[in-house]
């Protein structure tokens, strides 16, 4: 509940239950996916090459990059400025792990 709460702030731009894309790529199944590797959903260069790179959305990642949108991948178009609470990122990756697939 807590994750969901947090998700709120996410709802605009991503989805987490029907693996439709928004402004963001859907969020369904994000635990243990390649960066950037969503079908039909136009990543930045910048993302794709996190991808290509080996970054995979795993805990610390997403924690990584939700501290530091812009500094953890460089050039992405995320516009969210992101979370400093440990205790909100915990949650959310938490509420993302109970929504594994679509």
């Amino acid at each position: 509940e807590a994750g969901k709460k947090v998700f709120n702030r996410c709802k605009a731009c991503h989805d987490v239950e029907t693996g439709r894309n928004k402004v963001g790529p859907h969020l369904d199944g994000v635990i243990g996916r390649k960066a950037g590797s969503v079908p039909d959903f136009a990543y930045s260069s910048a993302m794709k090459a996190a991808g290509e790179q080996g970054i995979v959305w795993d805990d610390a990642n997403i924690a990584a990059y939700l501290t530091d949108v812009k500094g953890f991948v460089p050039g992405n178009r995320m516009a969210f400025a992101g979370l400093k609470k440990p205790d909100e990122i915990a949650n959310l990756i938490a509420y993302l792990k109970a929504n594994p697939t679509k």
